[in-house]
């Protein structure tokens, strides 16, 4: 559940070279917290501020924190002075700084999804050794069309899993990149009202690692040695070489640089289930950098308020709650549900982690700037 606050004692007014911001403090917070392992940014902010999205802006008001943004286990961090986040005392420096979100929840997403615009130009797995149908650790695998491969050149081997567009969340693909038959209307009640289509892009999972161990001369199959800590491989399966640092490890809450257009971005699928999603689910939302969105930006998902059949008009054989007015149908409010805080971003496609909320997140829920998770209650234009 999101985690209610007491209202604030005090209010500190922090001055910035630019402007001037006022951040109310959670209530009965400590003297001091020492830093531990396994805590998060967005955690220890938690417990100190009401919009744990803006510490950065906090804590930078404060000289005495060399860099805000690297703490450490083991540091001390005090709160007496004027009730605001004052003096960080620095502990051993003997762990990684701490991220704003749990990368054991997001790093398997860093590591194993990637959005594309197309794969139909990617070199391919056209054989496994033996003949197999399925390819796991140190088996071979033989692959076209990589281009000047060399020996101990390594691969990530992927598959596509799904095509994002608009007005429809996404579509499932198959190992080969098709669309799923039988899927039909599976997505059509999370489908918004919209009438421009944006093609979104393409997402590729991650299967394994293959490292080249023979060249054929005549430009034929060549072959793969997979790693042993990875799933099964097909023939139809596409090849990207290996990036030595794809992904970023450090993420620092922040408010969006610029404001969203209510009700545009919206989430498009939940990892590892069908519709809902929950407290550190990871989510896809059509929004990337074109929206000014960046790894650490802070949003609010909200569902869209139905139309609802009025009880003294209309029949009673229509549908109660539909996603368009009408005649006899009253406009609800939106809910807020949850906040998430974007960790992987792309152009059109953004990956989040959800941090805490009120209620489940669903497809086709949309997303707004964070502050409006506390007090807004405005509706969006999805139509």
């Amino acid at each position: 559940m999101f985690k209610h606050f007491r209202t604030a004692a005090a209010v500190a007014f922090l001055t910035l070279a630019t402007y001037a911001t006022a951040q109310e403090m959670a209530g009965n917070h400590p003297d001091t917290y020492v830093v531990k392992k396994g805590d998060t940014l967005w955690d220890i902010s938690a417990r100190f501020l009401k919009k744990p999205w803006l510490w950065p802006e906090i804590w930078q008001a404060n000289p005495q924190i060399a860099n805000p943004h690297l703490i450490y286990p083991g540091d001390i961090i005090s709160l007496a002075y004027l009730d605001r986040v004052a003096t960080v005392q620095p502990g051993p420096r003997q762990e990684a700084p701490l991220s704003g979100v749990p990368l054991s929840d997001v790093e398997p997403f860093l590591r194993n999804m990637r959005i594309v615009d197309s794969f139909e130009e990617l070199p391919y797995i056209a054989g496994l050794q033996d003949d197999r149908l399925r390819a796991f650790g140190d088996q071979d695998v033989y692959a076209l069309n990589l281009e000047a491969p060399q020996v101990g050149q390594r691969y990530a081997i992927v598959r596509p899993t799904k095509l994002y567009d608009e007005p429809k969340p996404s579509y499932d693909l198959d190992a080969r990149g098709d669309y799923t038959r039988g899927e039909g209307s599976l997505w059509k009640q999370t489908e918004v009202p919209n009438e421009n289509s944006d093609f979104l892009g393409y997402e590729l999972e991650q299967m394994s690692i293959g490292t080249v161990t023979a060249v054929d001369p005549d430009g034929n199959a060549s072959t793969l040695k997979l790693e042993g800590n990875g799933r099964e491989v097909r023939a139809g399966d596409r090849l990207i070489p290996v990036e030595a640092q794809p992904y970023d490890l450090q993420f620092f809450p922040h408010s969006p640089k610029t404001p969203l257009v209510d009700g545009k971005v919206r989430i498009m699928s939940v990892a590892d289930a069908m519709q809902y999603g929950g407290a550190h689910d990871v989510v896809a939302i059509s929004g990337g950098s074109r929206e000014g969105l960046d790894n650490g930006t802070v949003l609010s998902i909200w569902r869209p308020g139905s139309y609802k059949l009025d009880p003294f008009k209309g029949e009673t054989s229509r549908i109660a709650e539909t996603k368009k007015s009408g005649q006899g149908r009253n406009k609800l409010p939106d809910q807020y549900t949850a906040h998430v805080m974007i960790f992987k971003t792309y152009e059109k496609v953004s990956y989040g982690l959800i941090m805490e909320g009120s209620a489940p997140s669903r497809i086709g829920y949309f997303l707004r700037d964070p502050d409006a998770g506390q007090a807004s209650t405005a509706t969006a234009s999805l139509h």
